[in-house]
Formats: structure tokens, sequence, C-alpha cells
């Protein structure tokens, strides 16, 4: 397999030796080294370092340019391919076309695009910018809703309360939210809301020990006792070491009159915190 030394780098991606430095240090590309413990790039190597410096420029974030660095490296072939290579971005999908075969490469939200070809033997890479077609922008999806609901939590909590309706409205099951919806409902003391919330979530979600955890604390304040001794046993049965629904029933229960039940759970919360407090 064809390597290439770091002045090779430098002369076919333009780039300088503390970028390259910088790269490395960052984990995009690990060469290997030669018998002088010289650097030794191979063409996947080549090809993901003007990738990652062209992504770095455009502001994406470290996590996704480490997927879809890793996702182009397994679509990437060993060697140059005498048809070239042409590397860019439909949508928010990476393509690398080989000729007449083509590959997408998950995650992305940037426009890329490279060229890489051979000339008189040498590899070529040229970086290319499209003036894109006018498009309707990418569909956000369920979790930009929620990164964007736990960002406006304190600044505006109705906005914040339209977003993580937003995300269970994508996603259905999307459990965070509903957990977060049904909170800020609770925070804002709208219990009935909280209720409905909770109750919906369990509906979308399945016996979620969190959500009903959550409920059996709005029917508490709800004055619906009987319920939420049902909504905290429905969540110990799902997660026998809550031991926060354990504390809340033997509360209930006492309250209810019924001793051996209280003396239970009270007995089961205790064994818990101290199991978790000798970790």
């Amino acid at each position: 397999m064809q390597t290439y030394s770091v002045q090779d780098v430098e002369r076919v991606l333009r780039l300088s030796r503390s970028t390259i430095r910088g790269l490395i240090k960052t984990g995009f590309v690990q060469p290997a080294r030669g018998p002088k413990r010289q650097l030794q790039f191979s063409f996947q190597d080549l090809i993901v370092l003007r990738a990652a410096r062209a992504l770095l420029e455009a502001k994406i974030s470290r996590r996704r340019i480490n997927r879809s660095l890793e996702d182009l490296r397994r679509h990437l072939p060993e060697q140059m391919p005498l048809s070239g290579l042409s590397i860019s971005a439909i949508g928010d999908r990476v393509v690398v076309r080989d000729g007449k075969n083509h590959f997408q490469v998950d995650d992305g939200q940037y426009v890329l695009g490279l060229d890489v070809s051979v000339e008189n033997g040498v590899i070529r890479v040229v970086e290319h910018k499209e003036t894109p077609a006018p498009a309707t922008p990418p569909a956000e999806t369920a979790d930009d809703w929620f990164d964007k609901a736990l960002s406006l939590e304190d600044a505006d909590a109705k906005a914040a309360q339209a977003a993580y309706e937003r995300a269970v409205e994508i996603e259905p099951d999307f459990v965070a939210a509903w957990i977060n919806l049904g909170r800020l409902h609770h925070a804002r003391h709208d219990e009935k809301k909280a209720e409905i919330v909770y109750r919906r979530g369990i509906q979308e979600c399945g016996p979620n020990p969190t959500l009903m955890f959550n409920l059996g604390v709005v029917l508490e304040d709800l004055g619906k006792l009987d319920d939420a001794i049902e909504a905290y046993q429905s969540a110990i049965s799902e997660d026998p070491n809550m031991a926060d629904a354990h504390f809340n029933l033997a509360r209930l229960y006492e309250a209810q009159g019924k001793e051996q039940h209280a003396i239970r759970h009270l007995g089961q919360y205790r064994r818990l915190v101290s199991a978790s407090e000798s970790r």
C-alpha cells in the first residue's frame, strides 16, 4: 500500500505542518510510523485530513465530525482509484463517488466538496464550493427540539414546553421529553395538565418507572391518594430499586393506617439507601 510523508501531505493538501499535527493530536487520523519513526500517511488518511479541516472551518461540532469521518473512512478505497473520487454533500448526507458507484455517508449538516484525481501520477485534491440551489431547510429532529427546550427552560418555560411538545409530536415515544414536559407543568402548579402529560407519556412509551413515579407525585398534589399509590406501585413493579417510590408508599400507607404496608416499604427504602451509600 502506498504511503505518503508529511511533506507529501503539505504539498497535496496545502496544509501547514502545525495544522497536520493538530489534526493528528485531535485523533482524526493515526498515521503509521516508518523505520526511522517518520510519519507515514495512507491515501485514506489524506482524504480524512482534508475533510476534517473543511468541517472544522465550517464550525461543525466535534462529535458530528468524528462520526462523519468514521463513516467516510469506511467508504473510502485503500488506494486512489484511476477513475478519481468526488466527495460532496447532498442535503445532510455526504456522498462518495467512485466512477459510476456512489456511497452515502451518514450525518453532516454542512457543505463539503472535494474532488480527488490523479494527474501525471500525482494525487490532486481540490475543494470546490457550489452555490446550493434554493431548498427547504432540513427538518429539525426530535433531538433538536429537545435540546432547544433544555436551553429555554430557565429563560422561557412556555417556549420550552412548546419545544418539548414538538419533540414528542415528531417522536411520540421520546420518554425524556414527556418527563421534562410534565415536570415543567408541575413546576408551574398546573397539576391537571401535568397528569395529562404523564398519562399520555405512559400511553406512548409504555410502563416507564420515572413517568409513573412523577405521575404519583402529581396525583398526591391533586389529593388522589389511592391513584398515587397505584402509580407508585406501578413504578416499583418496573424498577424495584426505586427508593423514593418505596418511601412515598410508606408515607401514604402510614397516613391510611396500613402499618404493615408502611413498614415493609420503609424497610425496603432504608435497605436501598444503605446499599447506595456503601458503594
